[in-house]
């Protein structure tokens, strides 16, 4: 009987990074260390002109990589990683923080659902089963109320709407491509998904906590945080409404 081979599955792993050159080396080496059947995981860190040596330690790295001129924030650095996964023509395009949070153990998780046709977006959610590490008390708080806003106002309730462990097909790439939110853009892209009729699933990962340094997001930027990005959501909702 023929033999028939499978097609490999090409996935970019997008890695936005700014001033995490005590954390990107590990992370990589445990993205290397990862191999699941008919899938070839290409890591794509983009260097958010950061003012370390984050730059140096990718290089050393031997790895694909971006380097902005400027430094755009997280939304426009991760679209940067998506432009470049859409034109290279991958199958799939996964976010992985670079601060060591997102377990590459776990990528199978939020690949499967999109590999059986079953979802054009996954999200890993630390909320599911509750295990792993659960953030701290005041982003939890956070993103209680972004699940009760995307909820009212698309009807999707996401348990984990800032979760940046989440994998998007090529039609989901084909969008960001054109647009994608900037600043914090995990909630108000889940209105963008919704809106434009992605099918959005999310599955249960574990977390950890960063492996070095500290979040750019503090207790105090959180209020400003929660009010950009909830302006964000109803301008998109708005937006998307009319059109």
């Amino acid at each position: 009987m023929p033999q028939f081979m499978l097609k490999k599955t090409h996935i970019a792993l997008i890695i936005p990074c700014f001033n995490e050159s005590k954390n990107i080396k590990e992370l990589f080496e445990n993205i290397q260390a990862i191999s699941i059947e008919n899938v070839n995981i290409t890591p794509i860190f983009v260097n958010d002109c950061s003012t370390d040596n984050t730059l140096e330690v990718i290089r050393s790295l031997n790895c694909t990589f971006l380097d902005l001129p400027v430094n755009l924030g997280i939304g426009g650095a991760v679209q940067c990683g998506y432009k470049y996964a859409y034109r290279n023509n991958f199958d799939i395009a996964i976010q992985v923080d670079g601060d060591g949070q997102h377990d590459p153990k776990e990528l199978h998780k939020i690949i499967n659902p999109i590999i059986r046709n079953n979802a054009d977006v996954v999200i890993g959610s630390r909320f599911i089963t509750k295990e792993g590490f659960q953030s701290s008390f005041t982003r939890r708080l956070g993103i209680n109320y972004f699940k009760w806003l995307n909820k009212q106002l698309v009807q999707i309730q996401i348990t984990d709407s800032t979760s940046g462990f989440r994998a998007l097909n090529k039609t989901a790439l084909k969008l960001v491509n054109s647009y994608y939110p900037d600043d914090y853009p995990e909630p108000e892209a889940i209105i963008l998904f919704k809106m434009n009729n992605l099918n959005i699933q999310e599955v249960p990962v574990l977390m950890k906590e960063r492996l070095n340094g500290v979040s750019s997001i503090s207790p105090i930027k959180s209020i400003y945080y929660m009010v950009k990005v909830t302006l964000g959501i109803i301008f998109m909702y708005l937006k998307l409404k009319k059109s």
